[in-house]
């Protein structure tokens, strides 16, 4: 089995094994206590604590261990927000920020705060200019990760935290990403990883508070990690997070020129080897391991099982494999293809071998998904223009009436991804240079995957104009 999703975690780095093992024998005890036990396990908890701070480029006293990544995004956010409250409530995110930093804006806004949500590029990166503009008198905080968890794209923390010095603003960043990679760059204020990131153990945190910013930790407090995060550390998962940081640090310079070539393998041959395919991310300025694209006329969820039977383990960020059937807010924020999207996040020690052998399954398995969804081979129009019902059975468009206007209408109210894209593909060859097809969809990735369709496609897309039920997207053909 090939494990291709290290970006949601990586899998247990052998020196973490190593040393959660011995440090269980040894840091059990309570480091607060002054007998022998606790003095060992106050040492093991110290060195942890430096090592880690040696890692990220910051004092000892600096870093506070939490239970996880997204209890230190929280309890970052709430302690600078608290903490400057006299400034003002306005907080700044990025639209492609990891759901802990989004849903901590959310409760901000619920409890009377305001918050901007800048937007990205096609690539997904954040420009320090629509940073500049979000900055206001009354903002308290500015968030910005290190680099985006879906699409490897990295940002412009250096430049964004500069704007924000002069502001006088904090900047919080979200580095669980990039952190095996190397220290965050740039004069940041906060700063928050999470051990699994990198091959440490699940439950270990890091929340980074440079002196000088003003924090007020929120809710009940007790005397550990500086009244940052309360309760009884977790010494062997500490011990561990800190060496396999320091382990993977170590082989990173090396490991992410192996890891570039062979994502950017991935990146050129997708495209040749599996037609309609969007890669998306910015092609440069992103992380070793990840590469991402997303195939016209797939079924994200199928395509994830199928791939899962050949022996890879990969994400998506479609609708169509979420509970909520919305596609991820990073694709809905770059603004492109969501439907069959494939997250390919490559570990260290990732073969060329297994690579290989993804870039030869991958053809076939995507067409195999495509035949079972009856997706078109090439643009096939049906006998005389008309409203095409894609209620029918997949792949089994129905003539069902006459077109509204010089406008062929594509009825795919009630089904999901990537139908609607898929109806709107068979009847598209019958309309002619100048005439326009309305797709009524209440999916919401038709939002996103009929724009992306015109512009894989060459075609114009005028735009959403509501309906009944659902909204109408309308499209132009220009060749």
């Amino acid at each position: 089995m090939s494990y291709f999703d290290a970006a949601s975690a990586a899998p247990l780095h052998p020196v973490a094994r190593q040393a959660l093992a011995a440090s269980l024998d040894e840091g059990w005890a309570d480091p607060a206590r002054l007998y022998r036990e606790g003095r060992r396990a106050r040492l093991l908890l110290d060195a942890a604590r430096e090592a880690a701070a040696d890692a990220v480029g910051c004092r000892p006293d600096e870093l506070t261990f939490t239970p996880s990544g997204t209890r230190a995004v929280h309890a970052g956010i709430a302690g600078v927000l608290t903490g400057r409250r006299r400034v003002g409530n306005h907080l700044i995110v990025s639209e492609v920020e990891h759901s802990s930093v989004l849903h901590s804006a959310e409760a901000h806004e619920a409890a009377g705060g305001s918050v901007t949500r800048v937007p990205v590029l096609r690539t997904g990166e954040a420009t320090a200019g629509s940073y500049g503009e979000a900055l206001r008198p009354d903002t308290a905080l500015a968030c910005l990760q290190s680099a985006n968890h879906e699409v490897g794209t990295e940002q412009p923390v250096s430049a964004v935290a500069e704007l924000c010095r002069e502001a006088g603003v904090p900047l919080l960043v979200d580095g669980a990403q990039s952190l095996g990679w190397g220290r965050v760059p740039g004069g940041w204020s906060v700063l928050t990883g999470s051990a699994h990131k990198w091959g440490g153990p699940s439950g270990v945190g890091l929340l980074v508070v440079r002196k000088g910013v003003r924090f007020a930790a929120q809710g009940p407090v007790d005397e550990r990690e500086s009244g940052r995060a309360a309760g009884f550390e977790n010494i062997p998962a500490i011990v561990a997070a800190a060496a396999s940081l320091r382990a993977v640090r170590a082989e990173a310079e090396q490991e992410a020129v192996r890891l570039r070539e062979l994502t950017e393998r991935i990146r050129t041959r997708v495209p040749s080897l599996v037609p309609d395919v969007e890669v998306v991310g910015d092609p440069v300025r992103r992380l070793p391991g990840i590469v991402t694209f997303s195939c016209l006329y797939v079924d994200g969820e199928t395509l994830l099982h199928a791939l899962d039977r050949e022996g890879f383990s990969v994400s998506s960020g479609s609708s169509c494999t979420s509970s909520t059937l919305t596609p991820s807010h990073v694709l809905r924020a770059m603004g492109v293809l969501s439907e069959g999207n494939v997250r390919v996040s490559l570990p260290y020690g990732a073969s060329a071998e297994d690579v290989e052998r993804f870039l030869s399954v991958l053809p076939g398995t995507v067409a195999a998904v495509r035949e079972k969804l009856g997706a078109p081979a090439a643009s096939v129009a049906p006998a005389a223009p008309a409203v095409v019902d894609a209620a029918a059975p997949q792949g089994d468009a129905r003539v069902v009436g006459t077109p509204q206007g010089d406008a062929l209408v594509v009825d795919a109210l009630g089904r999901r991804c990537p139908i609607p894209v898929i109806e709107l593909a068979k009847v598209f060859g019958d309309v002619p240079v100048g005439g326009t097809v309305r797709v009524l969809s209440d999916d919401e990735a038709a939002r996103l995957d009929i724009p992306a369709w015109c512009e894989m496609r060459g075609q114009e897309y005028v735009g959403e104009e509501p309906a009944d039920h659902g909204s109408a997207y309308v499209v132009r053909r220009v060749s």
